[in-house]
């Protein structure tokens, strides 16, 4: 499929949306965050960025490689041309215990001292972050919906969160879920945000709230954990940030599985039992030349134990 034929398709974000498809357990899985500030050109992948070129680039990806479910995000400030100080956000993000910190660098040569499994194996170098970070991806080099939905939702946050809380990011996951923000400390994903969602985003955020219309899971949880917590907390109205723990998972079949999850709010638990299907095929992102299918992963029963 040519350029052209891609670029005349429809965007991929709003395909999705006529489908149908729910935002619910499609956050991606990570437990560690590496965020470079780089106000440059940001490449379809952040390695190929400029400051990475040669051996910096090699020792990123040898460390990224060596600490399982890393992710390298550039980030830069809304209206801020140029790095004094190139700042460096580390975070992890397990189910409790997360944490950010940051480190200011002289030059991006300086990343080369920087031991990343040392680093997440204890605690994060750097001074801690005491305030939320909100990412929103607006990768249009990556996707032209990250661009296209991710830009308006970038200027609202701007215009009604605290300017220290706000990062535009590169690939965060699920282009076609745009406009997507990740919240750190906690490692919240949500999708199909609007500009007009973010007053109440920031509100039920400020709250320990999550917007569960929005809300596409927690990057500390797999697909089939996410489905069980979403599942829950809808059928219960539970929307506090820790009001679920999980509990644990056993697969039950090809595309089935058996998840146990603790209401702690009300100290019930609950075994859930989570399905994956596959949609027809289609467009992925905005870029793809093939189809492929999409896989759901959803909640077919909720039971109290």
């Amino acid at each position: 499929m040519t350029e052209a034929a891609t670029a005349a398709r429809a965007l991929c974000a709003e395909a999705a949306r006529e489908r149908g498809e729910e935002v619910a357990a499609t956050a991606s899985r990570i437990d560690h965050w590496v965020l470079v500030e780089y106000a440059g050109l940001w490449p379809y992948r952040p390695l190929d960025a400029a400051p990475f070129a040669g051996r910096l680039g090699e020792r990123l990806a040898e460390q990224l490689a060596a600490v399982p479910r890393t992710r390298l995000l550039l980030v830069k400030k809304p209206g801020r041309a140029r790095e004094e100080r190139i700042r460096v956000l580390l975070a992890r993000t397990p189910e409790r215990g997360v944490e950010v910190t940051q480190v200011e660098l002289g030059a991006y040569s300086d990343l080369l001292e920087l031991d990343l499994a040392s680093a997440f194996a204890g605690r994060l170098p750097g001074e801690p972050v005491g305030h939320p970070l909100f990412l929103v991806c607006t990768h249009g080099k990556r996707d032209r919906c990250c661009a296209r939905f991710g830009q308006p939702v970038c200027e609202a946050l701007h215009r009604h969160a605290p300017s220290s809380w706000l990062w535009q990011a590169s690939h965060v996951g699920g282009d076609r879920f745009a406009g997507n923000v990740v919240t750190l400390p906690e490692g919240f994903y949500f999708g199909g945000v609007a500009s007009d969602d973010v007053p109440r985003l920031l509100e039920d955020y400020r709250e320990g709230r999550l917007s569960l219309d929005v809300f596409r899971g927690r990057c500390a949880y797999p697909f089939p954990v996410q489905a069980a917590e979403a599942a829950v907390r809808r059928e219960r109205g539970l929307s506090g940030f820790w009001d679920i723990r999980f509990s644990a998972a056993e697969r039950t079949g090809a595309d089935a599985w058996r998840v146990r999850v603790e209401a702690e709010v009300a100290g019930a638990v609950y075994e859930v039992e989570v399905e994956r299907t596959y949609g027809p095929p289609t467009f992925l992102t905005c870029s793809a030349t093939r189809p492929s299918q999409p896989q759901r992963y959803a909640a077919r029963s909720v039971v109290p134990v």
